[in-house]
């Protein structure tokens, strides 16, 4: 599967700049390329497709922060260490999007502090209630202070 497959769209995340009234931020991410790996990829070895608690977000930064640095988003299979899907993205963006999930968390009695759906050209396929994003540097050291942490999580 190749980056350029993938196309991701956010929501809820303009309030955090205006002090706006704290939405669920959502991410949407759209594959467009041959379905039956990435179908693959998000099932379990029981057949089911894998649960929220079954997978990790992250972000991996390609240079250091405040250089309009890009970044790699992945999803990956928590059980297996399996990289789902990868796509490039600009990290300011996706930090703020971290920032707003943080604020979402902080006033809301959700479960998930933010959304991902994942679809397979257009058509829905998985929806996962995330709690957890984390942010490493170029070197693959884990930035606490970017990543969306819950209280009470050990790493």
């Amino acid at each position: 599967m190749r980056r350029e497959h993938f196309t991701l769209d956010v929501t809820n995340i303009d309030w955090v700049e205006t002090d706006g009234e704290p939405e669920k931020p959502a991410v949407s991410i759209d594959f467009t390329g041959p379905a039956t790996m990435l179908r693959e990829r998000l099932t379990g070895p029981d057949g089911d497709v894998l649960e929220a608690n079954e997978t990790d977000t992250a972000l991996r930064l390609q240079g250091p922060l405040g250089d309009d640095t890009t970044g790699v988003v992945s999803v990956t299979n928590r059980v297996t260490g399996e990289f789902i899907l990868e796509l490039n993205e600009d990290a300011d963006d996706v930090l703020q999007f971290i920032r707003a999930a943080r604020g979402y968390g902080e006033d809301a009695d959700d479960e998930g502090r933010y959304e991902v759906a994942i679809t397979l050209d257009g058509d829905p396929f998985v929806t996962y209630d995330k709690q957890t994003f984390l942010v490493y540097d170029d070197e693959g050291s884990l930035l606490r202070q970017h990543s969306l942490i819950p209280s009470g999580v050990e790493l």
